[in-house]
């Protein structure tokens, strides 16, 4: 099975996407451009928004209209309005710790977000993970990792799912929805190349985009490789469930750091890909702050 090209964008690197339920849109940043799209797959309309940095992850707020979101900038959390580009800054993290920024996240099903963040010279495992919980309070989770990506959770919201990607694994943790709290981290699957952002299906299993891998591999609870998407782009970054059935895969790439050569082969990377794989996704919570 083959993903599809649905609009020709060329994100200098695609990341971060997401579906909200309650505007019907699909949402993405691209990192490096400093620009966040939406795409509305009901009229097939693309609007993309300059943002004032780089933009990692991001979610938008419970009750709010589309515009005004949570985001982890590069540097820390803030409020962000995507039409104006006004925000205002929650936190700034690690910035003690040079060459770190902050990287993949999306939000628990209570509406927390959580943001995992790298280090971008050598993936030294400095970085940390967060929690920003509703009342703008936050929480370092744990320490010790090079590169986050794959955060999301299982249908009832008791496993998180979790990849460092120089380690190469999927992993899971027990995750306590009344606190918020992460435990019993254990290695689910090795994996077969870099994992980077993933997200979870209705029946519980973890699709993930698989970087400088041209592919989205999906795995069951207990590890097993289950399923391959082939996408005709090398760096695959983010999936996520989205339309209105939740029946369709989006899939956002990069063109980051290829060469013209790359390009010459591959002149769509850093677009917007989907795919329907035969079953239903979840809808990611708003951030319920």
């Amino acid at each position: 099975m083959k993903a599809e090209l649905v609009t020709d964008c060329r994100d200098w690197h695609g990341e971060g996407l997401f579906w909200s339920a309650e505007h019907g849109l699909l949402f993405w940043t691209d990192i490096f451009g400093q620009r966040v799209s939406t795409y509305d797959p009901a009229r097939r309309e693309l609007q993309s928004y300059k943002v004032p940095g780089r933009v990692c992850a991001f979610a938008v707020r419970k009750g709010r209209p589309w515009r005004e979101v949570v985001a982890a900038f590069a540097d820390g959390f803030a409020f962000l309005d995507l039409a104006t580009g006004e925000h205002e800054y929650i936190a700034r993290l690690d910035s003690e710790k040079p060459g770190v920024r902050m990287n993949d996240g999306r939000t628990d099903r209570q509406g927390r977000f959580i943001v995992g963040g790298m280090e971008e010279e050598s993936e030294r495992p400095i970085a940390s993970v967060f929690r920003l919980d509703p009342d703008l309070t936050i929480r370092r989770l744990f320490d010790g990792v090079g590169c986050a990506n794959s955060t999301c959770f299982s249908p009832d919201g008791r496993t998180m799912w979790f990849a460092d990607s120089p380690r190469r694994a999927i992993e899971a943790f027990d995750y306590d929805i009344a606190t918020g709290i992460p435990s019993n981290r254990r290695i689910v699957a090795r994996t077969k190349g870099i994992p980077d952002g993933s997200c979870v299906d209705s029946e519980g299993y973890v699709w993930n985009a698989v970087w400088k891998g041209g592919r989205v591999d999906r795995y069951a609870p207990d590890g097993r490789l289950e399923q391959t998407i082939e996408v005709p782009v090398n760096k695959v970054t983010c999936v996520a469930f989205g339309g209105a059935d939740l029946d369709t895969l989006f899939v956002t790439t990069s063109r980051y750091d290829e060469s013209e050569a790359d390009l010459a082969r591959q002149p769509t990377a850093g677009s917007l890909y989907a795919v329907k794989p035969g079953v239903r996704g979840l809808s990611d919570a708003p951030y319920a702050g």
